[in-house]
């Protein structure tokens, strides 16, 4: 199937509820040693267009988030599917009212998601992928072993039932995890161990270190949640409650719209209507969990990034934003 063609089967599925723009996700684990080329070339495509986001490109691959019209999504993937190497590519895609991006980014990257051990190569060693048949039958196994691999702040608004949350800060802690609940306890490296992500791209890689450090059964669900929550049917849904995504959205339901949840922008954590009734809360500079934990310069400068906000409204104009 061509990439424009998975872009054709979401709109043609999606037609009486889609939005202004689509938002799609992707990336591919291959050895890319041109890659700073691809970012001259992609720099130059995309200037052409409204598409914006983020698109990361190493050694290792390329992952990408990025946002636009649908015509404009689909020269992108017109002009993606050109290169042999991306034509596999398997994009996963969603719609909103508004472009969640504020610009568009292609940036050179040591990894396209750090795990932090050069070693650990995807594209040669990696566990099995899982579709969610088949991923449904792992979780309602008695003696696997299912581990959520995001962000311990992702993990909070919603997961899979029988899952195992690391709580870990990044992606990069996950190594320590894995020695000090796997290695050290002796889990036996037979054992079933599945593992999922929004994406797919870090279980996909947690996967590979896994197998590296001699576990044999690794699984890893094949498109991550968003590919999830696209395919599977209302009554075999296992998954429980909202899956967070890095943009202005926060969050999104089972129908891949918006959420209910927002974000505290001091410390990242994702906050439903309760939280935000916490005295606490103040829009865009504190809530419960960080109010007692940043100091007064942070403070001030949490304080006068929402003032730059409200003035760029008031003058109908974008806020530059973070630049990272």
């Amino acid at each position: 199937m061509s990439l424009n063609q998975n872009l054709q089967n979401y709109l043609n599925f999606n037609n009486n509820t889609l939005e202004k723009y689509i938002i799609s996700t992707f990336y591919k684990f291959l050895l890319l040693e041109n890659h700073r080329d691809f970012k001259i070339k992609f720099d130059k495509f995309l200037n052409k267009t409204n598409i914006k986001g983020t698109i990361l490109l190493a050694e290792e691959g390329l992952n990408g988030t990025i946002a636009g019209s649908a015509s404009d999504l689909k020269k992108f993937f017109l002009y993606l599917g050109k290169f042999s190497q991306f034509k596999d590519l398997s994009p996963k895609f969603s719609s909103s009212k508004k472009n969640p991006f504020l610009r568009m980014k292609v940036r050179l990257k040591k990894e396209i998601v750090t795990i932090g051990i050069p070693e650990v190569n995807p594209s040669n060693l990696v566990g099995k992928h899982l579709d969610v048949g088949k991923w449904n039958e792992l979780l309602n196994e008695s003696d696997s072993i299912i581990i959520d691999t995001r962000n311990k702040y992702e993990v909070s608004i919603g997961t899979f039932k029988n899952s195992i949350n690391p709580k870990i800060k990044s992606f990069r802690d996950f190594p320590m995890w894995v020695k000090k609940n796997l290695l050290d306890k002796k889990v036996s490296t037979k054992s079933k161990i599945g593992m999922f992500c929004t994406g797919g791209i870090r279980c996909e890689k947690s996967t590979s270190y896994l197998k590296q450090i001699g576990f044999e059964n690794v699984y890893h669900l094949d498109g991550g949640i968003l590919k999830y929550l696209e395919n599977v049917k209302p009554e075999e849904n296992q998954w429980k409650g909202e899956c967070f995504v890095f943009d202005y959205r926060v969050s999104l339901n089972d129908s891949l719209q918006k959420g209910e949840y927002d974000m505290c922008y001091a410390c990242r954590m994702p906050l439903n209507k309760e939280n935000k009734k916490n005295k606490h809360y103040l829009k865009g500079r504190s809530c419960e969990y960080c109010f007692d934990r940043t100091t007064n310069k942070q403070k001030e400068r949490f304080n006068e990034r929402e003032k730059q906000i409200k003035l760029s409204k008031v003058k109908n104009l974008n806020h530059i934003g973070p630049k990272d």
